[in-house]
């Protein structure tokens, strides 16, 4: 559904002032609206259907009250919040929902006549994907923070958008507060992206961080995230690397042009991660981060892409190096711009919430003249989008950081060197700790390698292990150059 910018300027606009902090709305009170400024020509406001109202669905309540002039200043029209779909209205807070506008039916919602965008901030796969379908489907335009959706169905929902003439915005899905999106999308457009590095997962750094800093292992810093409300009760997408894969698989459709789907997107959590790996990186001149990489390369003679979401030792000096607790960052090259990093918060009510509204000004400007998908949603047009092949995580070549915890033996070292050397892969430096004699005749051995195909380095760590003299299974983790 589209408004011309010649629609009567005496159309209905809600004049209900915003709500002072703290202040509660009855039952029936007037939908929340920014009011028109003075002196300015009435423009009928951007009409909003709100699914979901937990943590960002608040925030995005409270931006658009507390900066609703500012808000108005720039699209030129208020914008109403009609309707909010939730499951248990019970939950809600009273002091920012009008009570009169709540409702449970989220499928009706999204079709209503009197909504203009339908804005998703409920999350999952079903039964958003089932709102949001619907609502392209009746002419509404949408505005979703769901990467998980966007990962999984975005081709087929972006193309039923275009279809129907609406937009589709997601700036939210990626990186909460940081505009990468807007980035790739539109400040990018005449450049060709390199190279795309980034730390999108706030758990994950925020748990590796804290093993840095702190020399605590893994699962003491997740417990204390969850209990700091850093990590969900259940962190196994987080910690898995699943939702970095997700958000990559966005962000390399936007810098690529390629239909990527998370499945492709080779990834390892954070879990193999020890404190004992962090202080050994820093003795090497390293830190361990949470990863997402993406890059051009070949494969087999054809255009490929290196995908990739994994912890990673980074140069204490890189950029990436510094982002810690629980902020995100992107860091781009571009073949004309050069290198360039974005960061901030990647979650939180009022980041995600203050990407979610800037969405909405972006629709309602287009709205306002009648020019949707101006800009294509995926940077690309629809018909320029390729399904590029992604090169096996088997033919990566890196340095690795490699540790093994095996008995104080003569020709233990010779034995695993030999092994390694068996299949391509050399050693650059080495450190051995424990195993002085007395009690313990265990010791640990730590190396950095030249730079090996990942498959090969993954064969030799597999024999490695069935020796008799390894205690516990060899840890590997990639060194990312120029991070």
């Amino acid at each position: 559904m589209t408004r011309a910018n010649d629609e009567l300027s005496n159309a209905a606009v809600a004049a209900e002032a915003p709500v002072a902090s703290g202040e509660s709305l009855a039952e029936g009170s007037a939908p929340i609206a920014a009011t028109t400024r003075t002196g300015a020509r009435a423009q009928a406001p951007v009409r909003v259907g709100m699914l979901g109202c937990g943590v960002v669905g608040t925030g995005i309540l409270r931006l658009l009250r507390d900066n609703a002039g500012t808000i108005e200043g720039r699209l030129g029209a208020p914008i109403e919040v009609v309707g909010i779909a939730v499951r248990d209205p019970s939950r809600l807070r009273g002091d920012i929902v009008p009570a009169g506008i709540v409702t449970t039916d989220a499928l009706a919602l999204a079709i209503r006549e009197d909504v203009d965008v339908v804005v998703e901030v409920m999350g999952g796969l079903e039964p958003a994907g089932t709102y949001v379908r619907a609502a392209i489907a009746a002419g509404k335009h949408v505005v979703t923070a769901n990467k998980a959706l966007l990962a999984e169905e975005g081709d087929a929902l972006l193309e039923s958008a275009e279809a129907r003439g609406v937009d589709l915005y997601f700036e939210a899905a990626v990186a909460g507060g940081i505009p990468v999106i807007r980035v790739l999308r539109e400040g990018l457009a005449s450049d060709r992206v390199i190279a795309l590095r980034g730390i999108v997962n706030g758990t994950s750094n925020y748990v590796l961080s804290r093993m840095q800093h702190e020399g605590l292992d893994f699962e003491v810093v997740l417990r204390a995230a969850q209990e700091a409300g850093y990590a969900e009760a259940d962190p196994f997408l987080d910690v898995s690397g699943g939702d970095a894969a997700h958000k990559l698989a966005i962000l390399a459709t936007l810098a690529y042009g390629a239909r990527v789907h998370p499945s492709q997107i080779a990834k390892e959590g954070i879990d193999v991660v020890g404190a004992v790996d962090m202080r050994y990186a820093r003795r090497f001149g390293f830190v361990i981060k949470p990863l997402a990489v993406a890059r051009p390369s070949t494969w087999a003679g054809e255009e490929a892409l290196d995908l990739r979401v994994h912890p990673a030792l980074v140069k204490e000096s890189s950029v990436l190096a510094s982002i810690g607790g629980a902020l995100n960052a992107v860091f781009i090259e571009g073949a004309m711009l050069g290198p360039c990093l974005m960061s901030g918060p990647g979650a939180g009510a009022l980041p995600t919430a203050m990407s979610v509204v800037s969405d909405i000004v972006d629709v309602g400007r287009n709205m306002l003249v009648d020019a949707h998908a101006r800009v294509p949603t995926r940077a690309f047009r629809g018909e320029s989008l390729v399904p590029m092949r992604v090169r096996p995580a088997a033919e990566h070549r890196c340095r690795w950081y490699l540790r093994f915890g095996v008995s104080d033996q003569a020709g233990v070292l010779s034995r695993i060197a030999g092994v390694l050397g068996g299949f391509d892969v050399s050693i650059e430096q080495m450190v051995q700790e424990g195993g002085r004699g007395g009690s313990d005749d265990r010791a640990t051995l730590v190396m950095l390698t030249h730079e090996a195909r990942e498959g090969d380095v993954r064969e030799a760590l597999s024999e490695i292990a069935r020796l008799a003299y390894c205690h516990e299974p060899p840890r590997a983790l990639r060194v990312e150059e120029d991070a």
